[in-house]
């Protein structure tokens, strides 16, 4: 089920109005409190929470620019991207309060990410590409284990490693299966790639594109028949048009 972006988007907005009345009320507090010393004090930190929540609302006003104009504003993208950062817990929240599933708004979140890099129009080289793995991709009654060296893979067939290097070798990009965050992380210090294709659940995916910052990593949700964590597969064609958004803009 494809993600929809208005859902992560709506929750970003409805998080600002709800900080927007608790400030608001604050200050009202503030304005009819007693003693001159309490008052100022409170005007002050009311002020830098006016400021710092102006600021995010300029970041989310631009991201929702650059996914109705599918292009990016290079001169609002750093504050896009931190209002991004900071809000997404927050929406969270807002989503949980209402009701709304954690899993759900997860998948709206990779989704509004990956149009995000999409409308930077990148043009990296394969070998600038890293694809992040994660090790249920592969059959678990395998012996041939990829976890530190995909060459492992015999290409028997049964789980869909195998296709997954063609694409590495067609597009010249370099591939790592990790057994969680903490070996994805080691192996992007180490790779240092200048875009990101990860595989993974909407759980991981969404800790990875946060930790990633400024990277642009394209999120691909790998499909779990069996359970999570277990004899996974991945749509390679999501893969392939993943690649092609981070070399050729999509």
């Amino acid at each position: 089920m494809e993600a929809k972006k208005r859902l992560y988007i709506g929750l970003l907005v409805g998080s600002m109005f709800l900080a927007a009345l608790l400030t608001a009320a604050g200050w009202y507090l503030a304005l009819n409190r007693e003693f001159i010393l309490s008052r100022i004090l409170l005007i002050v930190i009311i002020a830098v929470l006016v400021a710092f929540f102006i600021l995010m609302g300029i970041g989310i006003v631009a991201l929702v620019i650059m996914l109705v104009r599918s292009k990016t504003i290079p001169s609002l993208d750093s504050i896009t991207r931190i209002a991004n950062e900071v809000m997404f817990p927050i929406a969270l929240g807002t989503g949980r309060i209402i009701g709304i599933s954690k899993e759900k708004i997860l998948r709206s979140y990779i989704e509004v990410n990956n149009n995000l890099v999409k409308s930077k129009k990148l043009s990296l080289e394969g070998r600038q590409v890293l694809i992040l793995l994660p090790h249920c991709l592969q059959d678990s009654d395998c012996p041939h284990k990829i976890t530190m060296d995909i060459t492992n893979c015999q290409q028997c067939g049964r789980c869909s490693i195998a296709e997954i290097i063609a694409l590495g070798e067609k597009y010249h990009t370099l591939i790592k299966v990790a057994t969680g965050g903490t070996l994805a992380r080691k192996f992007i210090e180490e790779s240092r790639p200048r875009g990101v294709v990860a595989v993974a659940c909407e759980r991981d995916l969404s800790m990875g594109i946060h930790d990633s910052s400024a990277l642009p990593v394209i999120g691909v949700l790998n499909c779990r028949p069996n359970g999570p964590c277990i004899n996974t597969y991945v749509d390679l064609a999501k893969i392939e048009q993943a690649i092609l958004t981070i070399c050729k803009g999509g």
